[in-house]
């Protein structure tokens, strides 16, 4: 599966220092909830494949201020201004994700496509809309049918129906 909203909003609160119950308060959950759900969503396959490729990136400091998990907690992140989404990584480590261009020289949009769908890491609403590109030039449409055919068509709706064509009789010879 891909990272969701919430899955994302758990990963900045854990990169900032937050405990897992902090960071799935930050994420949305309910408080009643947020340790069983904070320990789900850090044990999640997505979230700790995020979390080792955002670190091998961007270390972080193991010295974590102590005032950290103040502003987690009220949701409010003090190095970003108030315009920016939170659960969004700043602009300054914001991973900038080049889509690598297609393999054959002569820049088959078809191969873009297929890759671009078949690439986990991306977007699940872009894969789709890539999957959508490539049906469009793959999946014919049904065409239009001629006279004829039409005809022919109504010419067996009509011969199926009630009052349709029936079987002709057998002759018997009577004795």
């Amino acid at each position: 599966m891909a990272l969701t909203s919430k899955k994302r909003a758990f990963i900045v609160a854990v990169r900032e220092g937050a405990s897992n119950k902090d960071a799935a308060i930050a994420a949305g959950c309910p408080d009643k909830t947020a340790s069983a759900a904070g320990s789900r969503l850090a044990k999640d396959p997505d979230v700790v494949r995020e979390l080792h490729k955002l670190n091998a990136l961007f270390p972080v400091k193991t010295d974590v201020k102590a005032d950290v998990k103040a502003h987690v907690k009220a949701g409010v992140n003090p190095s970003t201004p108030e315009g920016v989404v939170r659960g969004a990584l700043p602009a300054s480590k914001r991973i900038e994700r080049a889509v690598s261009p297609p393999v054959n020289l002569d820049d088959d949009p078809l191969y873009f496509f297929k890759s671009m769908m078949l690439d986990e890491e991306i977007d699940p609403k872009l894969r789709l809309d890539a999957a959508k590109a490539l049906a469009s030039f793959t999946v014919s449409k049904p065409g239009e049918k001629g006279k004829k055919e039409q005809v022919q068509e109504a010419a067996e709706q009509v011969a199926s129906g009630r009052f349709g064509l029936r079987k002709p009789g057998q002759l018997r010879a009577v004795k």
